[in-house]
C-alpha cells in the first residue's frame, strides 16, 4: 500500500476517486427490506419514476426530516424557497446550498430569477446557452469550465486547469491575468469580464460538480420517494442506521405525525433493530395539546397518511445491552413471563431490570388490561427472583421459574405517566408514551403557543411564542463575520428554526445552551412559498415558567405579562 495526495496521485497519471460512506444507502436498502417483509413487495428502487407528484408534493411542504441532503434547518427554507417540480429542481437546489453559491451571493438572485421577480441576467449573448438553465447563476463545475472556454478559446482540458488553479491564492493570480488577457483577445468588454471574474474567483473553487449533484439528487429522491409511499418502513430505517442529522426521539415524533403508532420494546416482539408492523387503523394519537396536523397552506398538496402501521422500538436502544445479550435474548424467545426470561433469556440482571421499567413486560403479563399486576408488582417480583436465584446457585441447586399465577398483586400505586417517560428517556434516550410536552399542555394553551405546523399561514413579521424540545443548536460561520446561533426545537409538530442574532444572546444564550426545554419569542420571517424562519428576540426555561404558573395559578392574563 502506498500513500500519496491528492495532486501527486494525478501527476503520476492514476485517476482520484472520494469514496463516501453514506449511510442512506444502507437506510434505502432497510425499507426495501421491511418493504418485502410487510408488504411481501419487491420493489426496484432504480425504476420508480422521477416525476412522481406525490414525491415532490413531500418535499415541496418541507416536510424533510429523514430525507438525504435537505434536512438541515437553512435546507427545509431553501426548499421552501425553491418548490421543487422535478428533478433537475432538487439538482439545482442541493448545489445552491454550498459554500460558493452563498460566498458569490447566488442563490437569491437565481430565486427571483425563476419566480420571475427579475430577468435573469445571461451575462453576455455567448453565455446564454450555458446560463439558461440555472437563470444565469453559475451553479456548476461544468459551467465554470464552459465559461472560461468560451470567454478565452481554450479547450475543456485547459479551462478545467485554469479552475482547478483557483483553489489557491498564487493560482488565483496566474489565473487572473490569463483570464483577462485572453479574454480580450477574443473580443469581449472589460464589464463583461469583470463581471464574470468576480463569479468565477467567488465560485469556482468551491464549486459543486453537476454529475456529483445529479446523483446526490437521486439518492434525495429515492428517499423522499420511499417516505412518501412507505413512511413507516422508511422512518424504521432512519431509526436504525441514522443517516441524518437529527437525534431518534426526533424521528419518533415524526412518525407519530403521519399517523404511524409508535410501539414499546417487547421481550417477544422487539428486534435488534427498528421493525415495522400493522396495526389496527383508527384515529391518530393526540399526543399533544391539539390533534396533530400535517397539512400545508399554498398550493393544495397531498401528503402521506401511514396510519395502520407501527414502528417497535428495538432492543438495541436499551442503554447498557450489550450484542451478544441481544442475540441471546432473541434466539431463546418466546417467554411465558418474567420468570421465565430471567432463566432462559441470557439477559443480565441489570438489563432485565431496565426492561422491567420500560414496559417489556407489560404484553406479556397483561399490564394495564385484564392484569391487576403493574410494574411496581413485577419489579418487586424480579428482585424476588434475584434473590432466589442467588441462593439456590450458591446452594448448587437449580432455580425453577415461578408461574405467572404466583405474582401477586400487592396493592401498590403504578408508575405515573411521568415516571414511566423519565424511565424512556434515561434508558432508551426517546419518549414513547407521549410527547415531553403534554405535561404543559393547560400552560401552553393558556399562552396560545404557536404549533410549529401553523407558522406556515403566520403573515411575515408578525411575532410569536413557540415551544419546543431542543434538538439542535448551531453556531456555524456567516459572510457577515458575526457570531449567530440557530436554534431547532420540536414541538410535536414539527420543527420551529430560530435565529438568535447578537442583539439577544447577550440576555438568552446561556438559557438555549443550558436548557432542554424552551419556550422563545420572535419574529416570523416568511422568506418564500414555504420558507419560514424565526427571528428570536427572547428566550424562557420552559420548565420555571410552568413551575411559576402551577405556584400562583396565574390567569392567561398573567401568563401573557410573564413572556411580554
Amino acid at each position: 500500500m502506498l500513500s500519496f495526495d491528492k495532486d501527486d496521485v494525478e501527476g503520476l497519471g492514476f485517476l482520484k476517486l472520494d469514496v463516501l460512506g453514506v449511510r442512506m444507502q444502507s437506510a434505502i436498502a432497510y425499507t426495501l427490506n421491511e418493504i418485502k417483509e410487510v408488504e411481501d413487495e419487491s420493489l426496484d428502487i432504480n425504476k420508480i419514476a422521477l416525476d412522481d407528484k406525490l414525491t415532490f408534493d413531500l418535499i415541496k411542504s418541507t416536510r424533510t426530516l429523514g430525507l438525504f441532503q435537505v434536512e438541515s434547518p437553512g435546507q427545509r427554507e431553501l426548499v421552501g424557497k425553491l418548490v421543487p417540480n422535478q428533478f433537475n429542481d432538487l439538482v439545482i437546489g442541493i448545489s445552491l446550498f454550498r459554500p460558493g453559491p452563498i460566498k458569490s451571493e447566488m442563490i437569491t438572485p437565481f430565486l427571483n430569477a425563476r419566480s420571475g421577480v427579475i430577468e435573469a441576467n445571461l451575462i453576455h449573448d455567448d453565455l446564454a446557452p450555458i446560463l439558461a438553465q440555472t437563470k444565469g447563476v453559475v451553479v456548476f463545475h461544468e459551467q465554470v469550465i464552459e465559461i472560461i472556454a468560451k470567454l478565452t478559446g481554450s479547450t475543456f482540458g485547459a479551462a478545467d486547469q485554469m479552475r482547478r488553479n483557483l483553489g489557491s491564492k498564487e493560482g488565483m493570480a496566474e489565473v487572473c491575468d490569463w483570464f483577462y488577457q485572453r479574454a480580450a483577445k477574443c473580443g469581449y468588454s472589460k464589464s463583461v469580464v469583470d463581471y464574470t471574474w468576480q463569479i468565477l474567483r467567488d465560485f469556482a473553487s468551491f464549486g459543486f460538480c453537476k454529475a456529483h449533484a445529479s446523483a446526490f439528487a437521486m439518492t434525495t429522491y429515492q428517499s423522499a420517494y420511499l417516505k412518501t409511499h412507505h413512511t413507516a418502513a422508511f422512518l424504521a430505517a432512519v431509526l436504525t442506521h441514522e443517516p441524518g442529522m437529527y437525534p431518534k426521539r426526533l424521528i419518533i415524533d415524526e412518525a407519530r405525525q403521519w399517523g404511524i403508532k409508535i410501539l414499546p420494546v417487547d421481550i417477544n416482539k422487539s428486534d435488534a433493530s427498528y421493525r415495522v408492523e400493522k396495526v389496527a387503523a383508527g384515529e391518530k394519537e393526540s399526543y399533544l395539546y391539539t390533534a396533530p396536523n400535517t397539512k400545508s397552506s399554498g398550493e393544495r398538496l397531498t401528503l402521506p397518511d401511514a396510519s395502520g402501521y407501527g414502528i417497535r422500538v428495538s432492543l438495541a436502544d436499551i442503554a447498557g445491552i450489550s450484542t451478544s445479550e441481544i442475540k441471546s435474548i432473541i434466539a431463546n424467545r418466546p417467554y411465558t413471563d418474567l420468570a421465565d426470561f430471567t432463566y432462559r433469556s441470557g439477559a443480565f440482571w441489570p438489563t432485565t431490570q431496565v426492561l422491567v421499567e420500560i414496559g417489556a413486560f407489560d404484553l406479556l403479563h397483561g399490564i394495564g388490561k385484564e392484569s391487576k399486576l403493574n410494574r411496581r408488582d413485577l419489579y418487586i417480583h424480579l428482585q424476588e427472583l434475584k434473590q432466589l436465584n442467588s441462593g439456590k446457585a450458591a446452594a448448587g441447586q437449580l432455580s425453577l421459574a415461578l408461574s405467572p399465577g404466583e405474582i401477586d398483586s400487592l396493592g401498590l400505586p403504578d408508575i405515573t405517566k411521568s415516571e414511566q417517560i423519565s424511565s424512556e428517556l434515561q434508558n432508551l434516550g426517546l419518549d414513547i408514551t407521549e410527547h415531553l410536552l403534554k405535561q404543559y399542555a393547560p400552560f401552553l394553551d393558556a399562552l396560545k403557543v404557536c404549533k410549529s405546523s401553523d407558522l406556515i399561514r403566520v403573515r411575515s413579521n408578525q411575532e410569536v411564542l413557540v415551544v419546543g424540545v431542543k434538538v439542535a443548536l448551531q453556531s456555524p460561520p456567516i459572510r457577515s463575520g458575526k457570531r449567530v446561533l440557530f436554534l431547532t426545537i420540536d414541538d410535536g409538530f414539527g420543527c420551529s428554526d430560530l435565529t438568535f442574532f447578537e442583539d439577544a444572546q447577550q440576555s438568552y444564550a446561556h438559557i438555549i445552551k443550558a436548557n432542554n426545554l424552551i419556550l422563545a419569542k420572535g419574529v416570523v420571517r416568511r422568506t418564500g412559498a414555504r420558507g419560514v424562519s424565526i427571528r428570536a428576540s427572547a428566550a424562557w426555561p420552559l420548565e420555571q415558567l410552568y413551575e411559576k404558573w402551577l405556584a400562583t395559578q396565574i390567569s392567561q392574563v398573567d401568563v401573557k405579562q410573564t413572556v411580554s
